[in-house]
């Protein structure tokens, strides 16, 4: 995978299917509408469903919140420590020589996650699908339906790097750091506070630009847009090469969208504050912002 910095496009993953090196995951999870008067912000679905309905041939399922994320926290998708997820990657057959690909349905923000996750363990050997199933399927291409057959379990060995995840306090800090730009990947009338929110007290982390994570994907093929328009995005909200940048959306997981096409575009020093609105929106020592 390398040479390609951490994107495959459909035609080039359709001619490496089936290669025993390759690891191809769905890892999709789907947001359902929390119960009235949950203290949660919405159920966490694995994308079980659409994957046995319809996914790309040899594909594995990862799910995201039940085996990938620490279920000792009410907040959802928070990063786990590193042996319950080496264990979970191993499970699944990524060693040290696998090629991983990963895709999601809708939006790609599932397999950023993932990208995000495995590059924070030292792992380097992984691309996201650019356009994920929507565009796969959109051009015709193959299809296998049923239950996962999965991987011969692997030994995958985590080699984690610091600075990948900031806490609220250290979210904090950064807002008032010097070189050091935090932005929120949430649509702008949320970032404004104008609509209200799931996560409980509507607006942002003060003095947070924004750059909404959908404005960074194409609305029909789910593909991102080209690294130009993207930087252009960045660059007019303030975000440059010589700075330091602190993601953050309601629950960890778009803001990779964010860090991915940072990432692609060679910005070095980039951060994700895992918590997110989920955590900073209903601590009321926190302060808030809004238009």
């Amino acid at each position: 995978m390398s040479g390609r910095n951490g994107l495959i496009s459909t035609a080039e993953l359709d001619s490496v299917l089936g290669q025993p090196n390759l690891r191809l995951f769905d890892c999709t999870t789907t947001l359902d509408p929390a119960p009235e008067g949950s203290s949660v912000p919405y159920l966490a679905v694995p994308g079980l469903k659409t994957f046995e309905a319809g996914h790309i041939p040899g594909a594995d399922f990862l799910d995201l919140q039940g085996e990938f994320s620490d279920e000792g926290t009410e907040l959802r998708f928070m990063m786990p420590d590193v042996a319950q997820l080496s264990a979970a990657f191993g499970r699944h057959g990524i060693s040290a020589d696998s090629e991983v690909v990963l895709y999601s349905i809708g939006t790609p923000m599932w397999a950023t996650r993932f990208w995000w996750m495995l590059t924070s363990l030292g792992f380097e050997n992984t691309a996201v699908l650019d356009g994920g199933l929507d565009k796969w399927k959109l051009e015709g291409r193959a299809l296998e339906t049923g239950p996962a057959k999965g991987y011969t379990p692997a030994t995958f060995i985590a080699k984690p790097k610091p600075g990948f995840f900031v806490d609220k306090q250290q979210t904090l800090e950064a807002t008032t750091a010097r070189n050091t730009v935090v932005v929120n990947a949430l649509g702008p009338q949320f970032h404004r506070g104008l609509e209200p929110s799931r996560y409980g007290r509507p607006g942002r982390v003060p003095g947070s630009c924004n750059v909404s994570a959908a404005t960074l994907l194409d609305p029909t093929t789910k593909a991102f847009v080209p690294l130009a328009d993207a930087e252009t995005k960045f660059k007019a909200q303030g975000i440059t090469r010589d700075k330091r940048v602190v993601a953050y959306c309601g629950g960890g997981i778009s803001a990779t969208i964010d860090l991915f096409l940072l990432h692609r575009l060679g910005y070095q020093n980039l951060t994700l504050y895992d918590g997110s609105m989920g955590e900073w929106a209903k601590d009321t020592s926190l302060p808030i912002e809004t238009d």
